[in-house]
Protein backbone atom coordinates (compact mmCIF):
# COMPACT_ATOMS: atom_id res chain seq x y z
CA UNK A 1 0.00 0.00 0.00
CA UNK A 2 0.92 3.74 -0.92
CA UNK A 3 0.14 7.13 -0.38
CA UNK A 4 -0.19 10.15 -2.50
CA UNK A 5 -1.06 13.52 -2.07
CA UNK A 6 -2.61 15.74 -4.29
CA UNK A 7 -2.97 19.89 -3.62
CA UNK A 8 -6.14 21.79 -3.92
CA UNK A 9 -5.76 25.26 -5.84
CA UNK A 10 -7.06 27.38 -3.75
CA UNK A 11 -9.94 28.75 -6.59
CA UNK A 12 -11.21 25.47 -6.51
CA UNK A 13 -14.38 24.21 -4.70
CA UNK A 14 -13.87 21.26 -3.17
CA UNK A 15 -17.24 20.00 -3.63
CA UNK A 16 -17.66 20.50 -6.88
CA UNK A 17 -14.26 18.72 -7.19
CA UNK A 18 -16.11 15.59 -4.68
CA UNK A 19 -19.39 16.19 -6.14
CA UNK A 20 -22.42 15.67 -4.01
CA UNK A 21 -21.88 13.41 -1.21
CA UNK A 22 -18.63 12.08 -2.75
CA UNK A 23 -19.93 10.91 -5.95
CA UNK A 24 -17.44 11.85 -8.24
CA UNK A 25 -14.62 10.61 -5.95
CA UNK A 26 -17.06 7.39 -5.17
CA UNK A 27 -16.30 6.34 -8.94
CA UNK A 28 -12.40 6.82 -8.92
CA UNK A 29 -12.41 4.41 -5.68
CA UNK A 30 -14.68 1.85 -7.44
CA UNK A 31 -12.88 2.05 -10.57
CA UNK A 32 -9.23 1.79 -8.93
CA UNK A 33 -9.65 0.05 -5.78
CA UNK A 34 -8.30 3.35 -3.59
CA UNK A 35 -9.35 4.75 -0.93
CA UNK A 36 -9.41 9.08 -1.48
CA UNK A 37 -10.12 11.05 0.78
CA UNK A 38 -9.69 14.98 2.07
CA UNK A 39 -6.55 16.32 4.43
CA UNK A 40 -5.97 19.64 5.27
CA UNK A 41 -3.29 19.84 3.26
CA UNK A 42 -4.55 18.13 0.20
CA UNK A 43 -6.45 14.85 -1.03
CA UNK A 44 -5.12 11.59 -0.13
CA UNK A 45 -4.93 9.04 -2.18
CA UNK A 46 -4.11 5.20 -0.92
CA UNK A 47 -4.09 2.08 -2.09
CA UNK A 48 -2.00 -0.37 -4.87
CA UNK A 49 1.09 1.35 -6.64
CA UNK A 50 -0.27 1.29 -10.03
CA UNK A 51 -3.84 1.82 -9.15
CA UNK A 52 -2.97 4.99 -6.68
CA UNK A 53 -0.90 6.35 -10.04
CA UNK A 54 -3.65 6.44 -12.26
CA UNK A 55 -6.58 7.40 -9.89
CA UNK A 56 -4.18 10.26 -9.13
CA UNK A 57 -4.01 11.37 -12.83
CA UNK A 58 -7.99 11.40 -12.94
CA UNK A 59 -7.94 13.56 -10.21
CA UNK A 60 -5.72 15.81 -11.70
CA UNK A 61 -7.65 16.04 -14.91
CA UNK A 62 -10.66 16.84 -13.06
CA UNK A 63 -8.78 20.08 -11.28
CA UNK A 64 -7.82 21.11 -14.52
CA UNK A 65 -11.14 20.96 -15.71
CA UNK A 66 -12.56 23.11 -13.01
CA UNK A 67 -9.33 25.38 -13.25
CA UNK A 68 -10.10 25.78 -16.41
CA UNK A 69 -13.43 26.47 -15.77
CA UNK A 70 -15.22 23.37 -17.28
CA UNK A 71 -18.06 21.72 -15.43
CA UNK A 72 -17.47 18.06 -14.65
CA UNK A 73 -19.79 15.40 -14.80
CA UNK A 74 -20.21 11.88 -14.89
CA UNK A 75 -19.23 11.21 -18.14
CA UNK A 76 -16.32 13.22 -18.65
CA UNK A 77 -15.32 11.24 -14.77
CA UNK A 78 -15.85 7.63 -16.82
CA UNK A 79 -14.23 9.09 -20.08
CA UNK A 80 -10.86 9.81 -17.63
CA UNK A 81 -11.26 6.55 -15.91
CA UNK A 82 -11.59 4.82 -19.21
CA UNK A 83 -8.39 6.93 -20.69
CA UNK A 84 -6.38 5.67 -17.80
CA UNK A 85 -7.53 2.06 -17.04
CA UNK A 86 -5.87 1.71 -21.19
CA UNK A 87 -2.45 3.04 -20.03
CA UNK A 88 -3.35 6.32 -19.86
CA UNK A 89 -0.62 9.17 -21.74
CA UNK A 90 -3.39 11.06 -23.00
CA UNK A 91 -4.82 14.11 -20.90
CA UNK A 92 -8.51 14.21 -21.03
CA UNK A 93 -9.25 17.40 -19.71
CA UNK A 94 -7.59 19.37 -22.70
CA UNK A 95 -10.74 18.26 -24.70
CA UNK A 96 -12.09 21.61 -23.38
CA UNK A 97 -10.16 24.05 -25.10
CA UNK A 98 -12.44 22.79 -28.52
CA UNK A 99 -15.39 24.72 -28.74
CA UNK A 100 -16.58 23.30 -32.45
CA UNK A 101 -20.13 25.81 -32.14
CA UNK A 102 -22.16 28.12 -30.16
CA UNK A 103 -25.49 27.12 -29.49
CA UNK A 104 -28.58 28.81 -29.36
CA UNK A 105 -28.52 30.18 -25.79
CA UNK A 106 -24.92 31.12 -26.34
CA UNK A 107 -22.98 28.01 -24.46
CA UNK A 108 -19.87 26.41 -26.52
CA UNK A 109 -20.12 22.74 -27.65
CA UNK A 110 -17.19 21.26 -27.37
CA UNK A 111 -15.81 17.65 -28.17
CA UNK A 112 -16.06 15.24 -25.10
CA UNK A 113 -14.07 12.43 -26.09
CA UNK A 114 -11.19 12.14 -28.57
CA UNK A 115 -13.12 10.02 -30.77
CA UNK A 116 -15.11 13.28 -31.41
CA UNK A 117 -12.01 15.21 -31.61
CA UNK A 118 -10.48 13.27 -34.25
CA UNK A 119 -13.78 13.42 -36.11
CA UNK A 120 -14.21 17.00 -36.12
CA UNK A 121 -10.58 17.71 -37.26
CA UNK A 122 -11.12 15.32 -40.10
CA UNK A 123 -14.61 17.31 -40.77
CA UNK A 124 -12.54 20.25 -41.06
CA UNK A 125 -9.48 19.16 -43.50
CA UNK A 126 -11.44 17.04 -45.62
CA UNK A 127 -14.72 17.31 -48.27
CA UNK A 128 -16.17 13.84 -47.44
CA UNK A 129 -16.30 12.37 -43.79
CA UNK A 130 -17.96 8.97 -42.79
CA UNK A 131 -18.57 9.14 -39.14
CA UNK A 132 -19.38 5.26 -38.33
CA UNK A 133 -20.21 4.10 -34.69
CA UNK A 134 -22.89 3.38 -32.15
CA UNK A 135 -25.68 5.43 -31.01
CA UNK A 136 -25.00 8.31 -28.52
CA UNK A 137 -21.45 8.82 -29.81
CA UNK A 138 -22.14 12.67 -31.34
CA UNK A 139 -21.73 11.45 -35.11
CA UNK A 140 -25.01 13.67 -35.93
CA UNK A 141 -25.43 16.37 -33.51
CA UNK A 142 -21.40 17.31 -34.37
CA UNK A 143 -22.10 17.00 -37.81
CA UNK A 144 -25.08 19.45 -37.68
CA UNK A 145 -22.97 21.98 -35.08
CA UNK A 146 -20.70 22.19 -37.85
CA UNK A 147 -23.17 22.20 -40.85
CA UNK A 148 -24.63 25.47 -38.84
CA UNK A 149 -20.65 26.91 -38.32
CA UNK A 150 -19.96 26.91 -42.09
CA UNK A 151 -23.69 27.99 -42.77
CA UNK A 152 -23.28 31.47 -40.11
CA UNK A 153 -19.45 31.85 -41.75
CA UNK A 154 -21.09 31.59 -45.04
CA UNK A 155 -18.43 28.73 -46.09
CA UNK A 156 -21.46 27.33 -47.53
CA UNK A 157 -24.98 28.92 -48.86
CA UNK A 158 -27.07 25.97 -47.91
CA UNK A 159 -27.34 22.67 -45.90
CA UNK A 160 -29.29 19.67 -46.98
CA UNK A 161 -30.14 16.63 -44.76
CA UNK A 162 -31.10 13.62 -45.91
CA UNK A 163 -31.87 10.02 -44.69
CA UNK A 164 -33.21 6.78 -45.92
CA UNK A 165 -36.68 6.24 -45.05
CA UNK A 166 -36.14 2.40 -45.00
CA UNK A 167 -39.24 1.74 -43.08
CA UNK A 168 -41.45 3.79 -45.86
CA UNK A 169 -39.58 2.11 -48.92
CA UNK A 170 -38.27 5.03 -50.10
CA UNK A 171 -41.85 6.43 -51.60
CA UNK A 172 -43.33 7.35 -48.58
CA UNK A 173 -46.65 7.57 -50.66
CA UNK A 174 -49.10 6.09 -48.08
CA UNK A 175 -48.25 8.21 -44.91
CA UNK A 176 -50.79 11.15 -44.89
CA UNK A 177 -49.93 14.76 -45.45
CA UNK A 178 -47.39 16.38 -47.68
CA UNK A 179 -43.61 15.65 -48.49
CA UNK A 180 -42.78 17.56 -45.16
CA UNK A 181 -44.84 15.58 -42.70
CA UNK A 182 -43.86 12.38 -44.29
CA UNK A 183 -39.98 13.12 -43.98
CA UNK A 184 -40.16 14.79 -40.66
CA UNK A 185 -40.79 11.21 -38.50
CA UNK A 186 -37.26 10.07 -39.92
CA UNK A 187 -35.40 13.07 -39.73
CA UNK A 188 -36.41 13.83 -35.96
CA UNK A 189 -32.43 13.51 -34.79
CA UNK A 190 -31.58 16.16 -37.36
CA UNK A 191 -34.33 18.29 -36.30
CA UNK A 192 -33.11 18.14 -32.66
CA UNK A 193 -29.63 19.30 -33.63
CA UNK A 194 -30.76 21.88 -35.91
CA UNK A 195 -33.51 23.11 -33.18
CA UNK A 196 -30.54 23.28 -30.13
CA UNK A 197 -28.15 25.69 -33.01
CA UNK A 198 -30.58 27.81 -34.41
CA UNK A 199 -33.68 27.69 -32.13
CA UNK A 200 -36.87 26.22 -33.73
CA UNK A 201 -37.82 29.99 -35.19
CA UNK A 202 -34.52 30.42 -36.36
CA UNK A 203 -34.71 26.81 -38.40
CA UNK A 204 -38.26 27.74 -40.22
CA UNK A 205 -37.30 30.99 -41.55
CA UNK A 206 -34.09 29.28 -42.82
CA UNK A 207 -36.17 26.50 -44.51
CA UNK A 208 -38.64 28.78 -45.35
CA UNK A 209 -35.81 30.91 -47.42
CA UNK A 210 -34.48 27.10 -48.82
CA UNK A 211 -31.43 27.67 -46.94
CA UNK A 212 -31.81 24.49 -45.11
CA UNK A 213 -33.24 21.67 -46.97
CA UNK A 214 -34.90 18.62 -45.93
CA UNK A 215 -35.37 15.41 -48.29
CA UNK A 216 -35.40 12.06 -48.20
CA UNK A 217 -32.77 10.18 -49.96
CA UNK A 218 -34.79 9.38 -53.11
CA UNK A 219 -35.22 13.18 -53.87
CA UNK A 220 -31.11 13.70 -54.01
CA UNK A 221 -30.89 11.82 -57.65
CA UNK A 222 -30.51 13.93 -60.81
CA UNK A 223 -29.32 16.71 -58.77
CA UNK A 224 -25.60 18.73 -58.14
CA UNK A 225 -25.31 20.26 -55.19
CA UNK A 226 -22.69 23.36 -55.29
CA UNK A 227 -21.97 25.26 -52.25
CA UNK A 228 -23.93 23.41 -49.65
CA UNK A 229 -23.18 21.14 -46.44
CA UNK A 230 -25.01 17.82 -46.91
CA UNK A 231 -25.30 15.54 -43.87
CA UNK A 232 -26.90 11.90 -44.82
CA UNK A 233 -28.14 10.16 -41.49
CA UNK A 234 -28.50 6.91 -41.14
CA UNK A 235 -26.31 5.73 -44.26
CA UNK A 236 -26.19 2.04 -42.65
CA UNK A 237 -29.71 1.82 -44.60
CA UNK A 238 -28.52 3.28 -47.83
CA UNK A 239 -28.41 0.55 -51.18
CA UNK A 240 -24.67 0.41 -52.49
CA UNK A 241 -26.72 2.09 -55.58
CA UNK A 242 -28.41 5.11 -53.39
CA UNK A 243 -24.38 5.61 -51.76
CA UNK A 244 -23.09 6.10 -55.15
CA UNK A 245 -25.80 8.18 -56.13
CA UNK A 246 -25.43 10.66 -53.48
CA UNK A 247 -21.78 10.66 -53.15
CA UNK A 248 -21.90 11.81 -57.11
CA UNK A 249 -24.29 14.72 -56.11
CA UNK A 250 -21.88 16.80 -54.46
CA UNK A 251 -20.57 19.87 -56.45
CA UNK A 252 -17.92 22.51 -56.17
CA UNK A 253 -17.94 23.98 -52.54
CA UNK A 254 -19.65 21.36 -50.77
CA UNK A 255 -18.99 19.35 -48.22
CA UNK A 256 -20.48 16.06 -46.64
CA UNK A 257 -20.99 13.83 -43.89
CA UNK A 258 -22.13 10.20 -43.81
CA UNK A 259 -22.91 9.00 -40.26
CA UNK A 260 -24.19 5.50 -39.42
CA UNK A 261 -23.74 2.99 -37.50
CA UNK A 262 -23.00 -0.97 -38.98
CA UNK A 263 -24.26 -2.72 -36.22
CA UNK A 264 -27.77 -1.47 -36.73
CA UNK A 265 -28.93 -2.01 -40.45
CA UNK A 266 -32.50 -2.47 -41.02
CA UNK A 267 -32.24 -3.66 -44.72
CA UNK A 268 -34.00 -6.50 -46.11
CA UNK A 269 -31.77 -9.88 -45.71
CA UNK A 270 -30.76 -9.50 -49.64
CA UNK A 271 -29.74 -6.26 -49.31
CA UNK A 272 -26.58 -4.88 -49.15
CA UNK A 273 -25.67 -1.71 -47.03
CA UNK A 274 -24.07 1.07 -49.28
CA UNK A 275 -22.16 2.21 -46.02
CA UNK A 276 -20.48 -0.73 -45.55
CA UNK A 277 -19.52 -1.75 -49.32
CA UNK A 278 -18.36 1.89 -49.25
CA UNK A 279 -15.97 1.39 -46.49
CA UNK A 280 -14.32 -0.97 -48.95
CA UNK A 281 -13.88 1.04 -51.61
CA UNK A 282 -13.20 4.33 -51.16
CA UNK A 283 -10.28 3.74 -48.09
CA UNK A 284 -7.63 5.41 -48.75
CA UNK A 285 -8.80 8.54 -51.43
CA UNK A 286 -7.60 12.01 -50.73
CA UNK A 287 -10.22 14.43 -49.53
CA UNK A 288 -12.58 11.30 -47.89
CA UNK A 289 -11.78 10.66 -44.47
CA UNK A 290 -12.94 7.32 -42.02
CA UNK A 291 -13.82 7.93 -38.70
CA UNK A 292 -14.74 5.59 -36.37
CA UNK A 293 -16.58 5.71 -32.91
CA UNK A 294 -16.80 2.73 -30.20
CA UNK A 295 -18.42 2.51 -27.31
CA UNK A 296 -15.71 4.91 -25.43
CA UNK A 297 -16.99 7.78 -27.33
CA UNK A 298 -20.76 7.35 -25.97
CA UNK A 299 -21.76 10.31 -24.48
CA UNK A 300 -25.01 8.89 -23.09
CA UNK A 301 -26.10 7.11 -20.17
CA UNK A 302 -22.89 4.94 -18.93
CA UNK A 303 -25.74 2.17 -19.41
CA UNK A 304 -25.40 2.99 -22.82
CA UNK A 305 -22.10 2.04 -23.19
CA UNK A 306 -22.69 -1.16 -21.13
CA UNK A 307 -25.46 -2.37 -23.66
CA UNK A 308 -23.44 -1.95 -26.82
CA UNK A 309 -20.27 -3.82 -25.42
CA UNK A 310 -23.46 -6.35 -24.44
CA UNK A 311 -24.83 -6.88 -27.81
CA UNK A 312 -20.82 -6.39 -29.89
CA UNK A 313 -20.20 -9.33 -27.39
CA UNK A 314 -23.56 -11.42 -28.06
CA UNK A 315 -23.09 -11.19 -31.52
CA UNK A 316 -19.34 -12.07 -31.76
CA UNK A 317 -20.19 -15.52 -30.13
CA UNK A 318 -23.43 -15.89 -32.23
CA UNK A 319 -20.60 -15.50 -35.61
CA UNK A 320 -18.12 -18.15 -33.73
CA UNK A 321 -20.62 -20.47 -33.49
CA UNK A 322 -21.91 -20.03 -37.18
CA UNK A 323 -18.44 -20.45 -38.28
CA UNK A 324 -17.90 -23.76 -35.98
CA UNK A 325 -21.10 -25.36 -37.59
CA UNK A 326 -19.50 -24.88 -41.09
Amino acid sequence: MIKRMIEVPENIEVSELFGQFDSNMKLIEKAFGVNISLREDGIRITGEDISVERAGNVVHMLITMLCDNERIDEQKIMYAISVEQEGGGIDVSKLGSDCVAINIKGQPIKTKTFGQKKYVEAIDKNTIVFGIGPAGTGKTYLAVAKAVTALKRREVSRIILTRPAVEAGEKLGFLPGDLQNKVDPYLRPLYDGMYEMLGGEGFLRYQERGVIEVAPLAYMRGRTLDNAFIILDEAQNTTPEQMKMFLTRIGYGSHAIVTGDITQIDLPGDKKSGLKEAMKILSGIEGIAFCKFTEKDVVRHPLVQEIIKAYAKYDEERERRRVQKK
